[in-house]
């Protein structure tokens, strides 16, 4: 495979998502939950999922796929989630009052995703191993 775009191959296609307001540990429960799957299972996996940020997950995955469609011509009956993962944003720093003119920090943490989806090869494409000679020693 060679590498074509910005790290990605020429059988793959991205899409990211910034700023989500949601944990990344709890984005990342949600990523988890799609990753090798195909993208017919993955967004059926995100449909019924009980997970607020499944539903902005889900457009992400649509989105990546798209981008597969449109942009890079792969078939989508073959695309397959090849990695979903979550990085860190900013996180805002609120205070709530407390008795004794104390404050109780608040912190609303955003995240980012990213979903790559490749192409997936046909069993038979894949490269054979060299089977070792055999012996006459190991043939009787």
């Amino acid at each position: 495979m060679v590498e074509k775009r910005y790290g990605i191959k020429e059988n793959e296609a991205r899409a990211f998502l910034r700023m989500v307001k949601c944990s990344p540990q709890k984005l990342n429960l949600v990523a988890e939950s799609i990753r090798g799957l195909s993208v017919n299972k993955a967004v059926e996996q995100l449909t019924f999922s009980k997970k607020r940020v499944a539903v902005e997950v889900k457009k992400l995955l649509l989105s990546a796929i798209s981008n597969a469609e449109h942009n890079y011509k792969l078939d989508i009956d073959k695309l397959c989630v090849k990695e979903a993962y979550v990085g860190k944003a900013l996180v805002m720093k609120r205070f709530r009052a407390r008795a004794r003119g104390r404050g109780a920090a608040i912190l609303k943490p955003f995240s980012n995703m990213t979903i790559i989806v490749a192409e997936k090869l046909a069993p038979n494409v894949k490269e054979k191993k060299a089977k070792p000679n055999k012996t006459k020693k190991e043939v009787k």
